[in-house]
């Protein structure tokens, strides 16, 4: 299992040539980038990263959740269920995506915890000409497999054809979507979590604006939420150029001489991490399909209820992108004790939210459905999801939260087992057999279970790696006291 990300220059040199800052300026910048997270309050780093985190979070999910109602305005249950369709399809190369932006955040971090920021830039450069590549290879797999993909799911006449006529026009931006993702994780790594937030806030916001205008003004119906969709990326990848490079300086043309040593380090964490992320749309693919079985209604109802959970709990996705580099810059400094204290802060968190999201829900669904225009079967759904398929959120949270740990923290590869372990035994045969049982409802109850195993084991599993890395570190330093026994002191 992969311990590390990287390992510690030789001594007394910059590991990383071709920097363009002077030692004292490049100093100077490492040391105050540092500082950020080795010190001060943990559950304020946490609140803050993560409230920051959310604006830019919640703008994106908050949008799709507004192309969806105007979608619904059009008035057609088979053009809701083509929307659940073609975003079942589109998390995928998302889910590589963000795979990727994780490895890139959790190595730019740690070098900067360690204090080099020249060995920053140069993973930051090579990991955005990787997600590049990576994100167009996806792009044009997705495309070609769009067809059968769509009918896996249960797609059928004129939702399967709406469905793939949008992802030919939204495909494309997954390119501009890879690298705005990695420089939005770039400037989580230094610390900036206001400039991380506008990546995302300002792709939002275009679609906030275009939306109504190309589906409603020019006609344009559901393809004009696609058109605004593949706009908004490149205006996100504009904003984060800007904050990656004009304003940090994090910047460099990639160094072939180099790059194959910087795959390497991001790989160690991007392979398992995206093997990880592609289980979730695995499992919920697998239960969109069970659904399309009880017809369009329960396909509508499923992608009212993804639009909603994604808004809803968006407070948790920011949470886990967000504790990544203070997790990072703690270990690369040697604090584990302050890597503990982050998770158990999490934790805590994680629950008291995702309480306070289903209390919510459930007392606000009959609204909800009034808004997506939801027929009577689809509302009928879409109330007991709030009611009590909600209650996996509990669970999906504290998996998520333990997932962000095990691949900031060098093991990815526990992050990809207990996804795929949710995905397969916690999804399959829990939702075939509470479909089986009690249908569409039942198939919830029967995804709610399956995370509840797995997220209280993840659960367990994080504090185990924590406690033997502590374990680990102390037995070291009683062999050869050094710079980390001071820093642990601290």
């Amino acid at each position: 299992m992969t311990r590390g990300i990287d390992a510690p220059p030789a001594a007394g040199r910059d590991p990383l040539p071709g920097s363009a800052a002077t030692p004292r300026a490049a100093g100077k910048a490492a040391q105050q980038a540092k500082a950020r997270f080795t010190s001060g309050s943990i559950l304020r780093h946490v609140l803050v990263m993560t409230l920051t985190g959310t604006v830019g979070t919640l703008s994106i999910f908050a949008v799709d959740l507004l192309s969806l109602i105007y979608v619904s305005r059009l008035g057609s249950t088979e053009l809701k269920a083509s929307a659940g369709f073609a975003t079942q399809v589109l998390v995928y190369p998302v889910a590589v995506d963000i795979g990727i932006t994780i490895a890139v955040t959790a190595a730019v971090s740690r070098a900067l915890g360690s204090g080099h920021r020249a060995r920053a830039r140069r993973i930051a450069a090579s990991g955005l000409l990787i997600a590049g590549v990576i994100g167009a290879a996806v792009a044009v797999a997705a495309l070609l497999g769009a067809a059968p993909s769509l009918a896996m799911f249960g797609a059928r006449g004129e939702a399967r054809d709406v469905a793939e006529r949008f992802l030919l026009i939204a495909l494309p931006g997954n390119v501009p979507l890879a690298l705005g993702m990695a420089l939005s994780g770039v400037l989580r790594a230094v610390g900036d979590a206001r400039r991380a937030m506008m990546v995302t806030l300002a792709g939002g916001l275009v679609v906030a604006v275009l939306d109504p205008l190309l589906i409603f003004g020019l006609h344009l119906g559901i393809y004009g939420a696609a058109i605004s969709t593949l706009a908004s990326r490149f205006v996100l990848l504009g904003v984060g150029l800007h904050g990656v490079g004009r304003v940090h300086g994090l910047l460099q043309w990639p160094r072939l001489r180099t790059l194959g040593l910087d795959a390497r380090i991001l790989a160690a964490v991007a392979v398992p991490a995206v093997a990880a992320n592609l289980a979730t749309p695995f499992g919920n693919g697998y239960a969109l399909h069970v659904y399309a079985g009880y017809g369009d209604a329960a396909v509508a109802a499923a992608a009212i209820i993804d639009r909603t959970v994604y808004v809803g709990f968006a407070v948790i996705f920011a949470l886990t992108g967000a504790i990544g580099p203070i997790l990072g810059q703690n270990l690369g400094a040697g604090l584990h004790a302050r890597v503990s204290e982050t998770l158990t802060r999490c934790f805590v968190v994680t629950l008291a939210y995702a309480l306070a999201v289903w209390l919510v829900l459930a007392l606000a669904w009959p609204g909800i459905a009034a808004l997506f225009r939801a027929s009577p079967e689809t509302a009928a759904y879409l109330g007991f999801f709030c009611r009590w398929g909600v209650s996996a959120w509990l669970f999906i949270g504290m998996l998520f939260v333990a997932n962000a740990a095990f691949n900031n923290l060098g093991f990815p590869l526990l992050s990809m087992l207990f996804n795929w372990g949710r995905a397969t035994l916690g999804t399959l045969p829990c939702v075939a057999f509470g479909a089986h049982v009690g249908g569409v409802e039942g198939g919830m109850v029967g995804m709610a279970v399956g995370a509840a195993v797995f997220g209280v084991g993840a659960v367990v599993t994080a504090y185990g790696v924590v406690g033997r890395m502590a374990r680990t570190t102390a037995a070291h330093t009683r062999r050869d006291p050094g710079p980390a026994a001071l820093r642990e002191g601290t």
